[in-house]
Formats: structure tokens, C-alpha cells, sequence
């Protein structure tokens, strides 16, 4: 048995990595998947985001890099998870997340791709929160 059984072969790039692990919390979820993941719903798989980005946080602070991996892993795994909880119930589509944010954050680092460049960290903090202050005056 493969150590991918859900793809036709390993990836090899990062792009394909990526690409592989949105399929498996795709998969999981499928009839062949796993019992557990296809009764979790979007706010459950949120509660767990949570948790892995505090163990994640925890790992950084220790120090031990492969650890860090680790956690930071399972943090984006649950994310997509999340996703792909998501998108069956019909809430978002994963591109509308990779939109959406790319779009948000190219706009909330105008101070990086506007005229108004920012030339120190408190600069751009300030940038960013005038921006968003704008967002939520807007919405």
C-alpha cells in the first residue's frame, strides 16, 4: 500500500503538496474516508483550529524546530479540514478563501503596493490598522 492512497502518485513540489493535503481532507470526508472527520462540522473543525494554532504557538516558544513543523502542519491541516467542511455544507469554496484573502491582504498592506510606503514596522502597523478601520467603517 502506498503512503499516499488517495493520490495516483507523491507529489514532488510544494505546490503539489499543497495541493495534496486539501484532497485528503477532501477524501476524508468522502464515503471511503474516515467515520470521524465526515461527522465533523465547519464549527467543530474551527474549535480544533483553534487548539492546533495554541500548540503550534506552544511549539515555537520551545524551540525545537521539527516540533514547530509538526504543529504548524497540524494547524493547516485543520484549516482545510475546515474547508472542506465547509464546502459541503455549502458555506464557501476553498477558492473563494484563497481570494478572498490574497485580495485582503494585498489590500491591507497598501503601505507595501500603494503610494503611502511604509518605511518602519510601526509605520505599516499604523497603515494596516487605518485600513481596516476603513473596512469596518465600510461594512
Amino acid at each position: 500500500m502506498s503512503n499516499y492512497p488517495h493520490l495516483p502518485q507523491q507529489p514532488q513540489h510544494e505546490s503539489e503538496w499543497h495541493q495534496a493535503l486539501i484532497e485528503l481532507a477532501r477524501f476524508l470526508r468522502s464515503p471511503e474516508g474516515c467515520p470521524w472527520d465526515k461527522e465533523q462540522d465547519t464549527q467543530a473543525f474551527a474549535g480544533y483550529a483553534c487548539d492546533e494554532t495554541v500548540e503550534f504557538a506552544e511549539a515555537v516558544a520551545s524551540g525545537d524546530r521539527a516540533h514547530m513543523a509538526e504543529e504548524c502542519g497540524d494547524a493547516l491541516f485543520t484549516l482545510l479540514a475546515s474547508i472542506a467542511a465547509a464546502e459541503a455544507e455549502g458555506h464557501f469554496t476553498y477558492r473563494e478563501v484563497l481570494e478572498t484573502a490574497h485580495e485582503k491582504m494585498i489590500r491591507r498592506h497598501d503601505h507595501v503596493f500603494g503610494e503611502n510606503r511604509a518605511a518602519t514596522p510601526e509605520e505599516a502597523m499604523a497603515a494596516w490598522e487605518r485600513v481596516k478601520a476603513e473596512e469596518k467603517r465600510q461594512s
